[in-house]
């Protein structure tokens, strides 16, 4: 449909719409709170600004009318409008007269059968015994097929509503705005096609006319059915509640294909050799669940679904633009072909980490930039690097008289030139520095005067803000303000790192302690995180005293019953080592400590029974909790661990 139109401003629009995805309520939007104007589609009309009514007339300058689709104001503002293009000397577009037209109901609700409801032994027995049965690669697209085929046979015809595309029916509209268009209609089973995916069914208007848009003209809905020949794709249709029992069948059974073509299939398991297609397949659903119960925290998780988006993406941009090469391709069209295939390629290698790494709180972004550690200047010497705009001799009275200093407006060009054995002294103000996220020489930071005031910032383009493989760094009397970025605030990759005295308000995943790694934290606040406050990988070491960690594990799912993450998260093959002394850790959306470990048991304890289960030994659960200490290496003492929303101390299996 062509369309060459000019939209009318946002304040003289009305739209009624949906509020959200899966939400079939009706909700009218006024003019004053109209996010953007969402413009209708006309199938033939000049380009120039127009004025439609607010109730198309019938007939075939009712349905052209109807297609300026939503556009729609008062008869008041419609005077002011056409006055307003008198004076332009712009020939106005002739008013509709109105008349009455009927407005679409409220959607019926749908049939619910949401996957994250399913446990995630349920979701790989479904999958794997019930729907592919063993099947290799190239084989699972026909059993999808054969799947919903026979789910289909229950009921022929059944209410449901077709959710579409808004593009089929707006040239402008705001996609947050507007997620779908959603029409009820009564559904015809009979696939036209092969594949599960493409399966197309044939769709009438049912009654009463609803949609999730109330004032969407009737007559617009039937033409656009008549231009698709009533056929419309399976998958974008939802069953209707207060049918069948049968309805319900085939409800799970379309909820089964989308979640396998949205998150389980993969474009290339066809094309690669895979020895136990139902294993991987097993792999991708365990990583869809670590990311809705918060074992992936929420930022993490949104990179990766964001890389999938990307990749599914430039895998259509390529072949479109194959499509669009009429002749033999020239020498210009080859290259753009080959810089669009090895981007696929890299994002599907960037995919492939995360499925065969089975990514938790910290795991592969982009490839890092490794940094080759100096060591010693040839000289011996170290030097004090003093970061501030300004520097006054106050600032070094307390350095020694012999004290090399050199002095920096900017903390990166202060953390270039250090060597092994420098200290970086900052000085109140607010900095970035992007070469935190690669500390490889063994230096000293720490602020001077009130740590409030002396602002560390991450950069919102980088992935990480504080990444250290260094043998020994400390960073003392800072605040660590973390802002876009989405591995852990603080990465111990190897090395040991000390903080003392710092604020740590996370935005994405918490201080992160990898294997080989160590780590002591006194007198300081952790907060905020998306995951753990602290997280320890196996074969990691830790010693927390003195510290505020709190309102940690702050995800932003719709389900986090099954969460578990909290203040202090360990996983124990082989056991880490931790010893905590005098912290206060609460108010966290999961457990104060989380212990994930191999063992059939799961207990939910308080800290005085941890601590009596070490000492007594009367109990069988007290001796299980003491041999649990005894292989973890691990001290609590004089904790206090409170208001957490799970509790104090979860001890589970994986």
């Amino acid at each position: 449909m062509a369309s060459g139109l000019e939209s009318v401003g946002p304040e003289n629009s009305v739209l009624t719409m949906s509020p959200g995805e899966g939400s079939d309520q009706v909700v009218t939007i006024p003019p004053g709170d109209m996010p953007a104007t969402a413009t209708l589609k006309s199938a033939a009309s000049p380009v120039r600004s127009v004025v439609a009514s607010p109730r198309p007339v019938k007939g075939k300058a009712g349905r052209e009318a109807a297609r300026w689709r939503l556009q729609l104001i008062s008869g008041s503002q419609v005077a002011r409008k056409t006055a307003a293009a008198q004076e332009e000397d712009r020939e106005p577009l002739p008013l509709v007269p109105e008349e009455d037209e009927e407005e679409a109901q409220p959607l019926p609700p749908v049939c619910l059968y949401p996957m994250r409801g399913m446990w995630r032994d349920e979701k790989v027995a479904l999958y794997c015994d019930e729907v592919l049965q063993g099947c290799k690669a190239e084989d699972a697209d026909e059993a999808m097929s054969k799947y919903l085929l026979e789910k289909l046979k229950l009921k022929d015809k059944w209410l449901g509503v077709w959710k579409t595309n808004p593009e089929l029916f707006f040239v402008k509209y705001e996609e947050t705005s507007i997620p779908f268009v959603g029409i009820l209609v009564e559904v015809t089973c009979i696939p036209r096609q092969s594949s599960s995916s493409w399966f197309k069914v044939t769709v009438s208007l049912a009654e009463p006319f609803s949609s999730n848009i109330a004032n969407i003209p009737r007559d617009l809905v039937n033409e656009i059915l008549e231009e698709m020949e009533h056929s419309v794709p399976l998958l974008e249709v939802d069953p209707v509640e207060g049918q069948d029992s049968e309805i319900h069948e085939i409800a799970l059974a379309l909820e089964v294909v989308r979640f396998f073509y949205d998150f389980l299939w993969r474009d290339w398991d066809d094309e690669e050799s895979c020895e136990n297609y139902t294993a991987l397949i097993e792999e991708r659903i365990s990583l869809w669940c670590d990311i809705q119960d918060g074992t992936i925290p929420g930022p993490i998780a949104h990179r990766f679904k964001k890389t999938l988006e990307k990749y599914k993406n430039k895998r259509v941009e390529l072949i479109e633009y194959q499509s669009n090469i009429k002749e033999d391709p020239s020498a210009a069209e080859a290259v753009e072909c080959w810089k669009k295939y090895y981007e696929i390629v890299m994002l599907r290698g960037l995919l492939k980490m995360w499925e065969d790494l089975r990514l938790r709180v910290h795991g592969p972004f982009f490839p890092r930039i490794l940094r080759r550690r100096k060591g010693k200047r040839d000289f011996g010497k170290t030097i004090t690097h003093i970061v501030t705009k300004v520097m006054t001799t106050e600032m070094v009275k307390n350095l020694s008289s012999d004290t090399l200093i050199q002095q920096h407006n900017d903390l990166d060009l202060a953390l270039d030139s250090c060597y092994s054995g420098d200290t970086i002294i900052i000085f109140p103000g607010e900095y970035q520095a992007a070469n935190l996220a690669s500390l490889t020489d063994d230096i000293i930071i720490k602020g001077v005067g009130n740590r409030e005031e002396i602002i560390i910032t991450s950069k919102p383009s980088h992935d990480s803000f504080i990444v250290s493989k260094a043998d020994n760094v400390k960073l003392m009397h800072l605040s660590l303000i973390q802002q876009g970025t989405v591995d852990g605030i603080v990465v111990v990759e190897s090395g040991h790192m000390t903080l003392e005295n710092c604020i740590l308000k996370c935005e994405g995943t918490g201080v992160c302690v990898l294997t080989g790694a160590a780590l002591t934290v006194t007198d300081s606040e952790i907060t905020g995180a998306q995951g753990a406050g602290v997280e320890l990988y196996p074969g990691s070491m830790a010693v927390l005293e003195r510290n505020e960690i709190h309102h940690c594990n702050n995800l932003r799912i719709s389900d986090n019953s099954k969460t578990t993450l909290g203040g202090v998260n360990m996983k124990v093959l082989p056991a880490p080592k931790l010893k905590m002394t005098n912290n206060h850790i609460y108010n966290n959306n999961g457990y104060g400590i989380s212990i994930l470990q191999p063992t059939e048991q799961v207990f939910i304890v308080t800290e005085e029974a941890l601590r009596k289960g070490a000492a007594s030994g009367d109990k069988k659960d007290d001796n299980m909790l003491s041999k649990v200490m005894q292989n973890l290496n691990l001290e609590i003492n004089n904790n206090k661990i409170e208001a957490n929303v799970k509790g104090d101390i979860r001890i589970v299996t994986s």
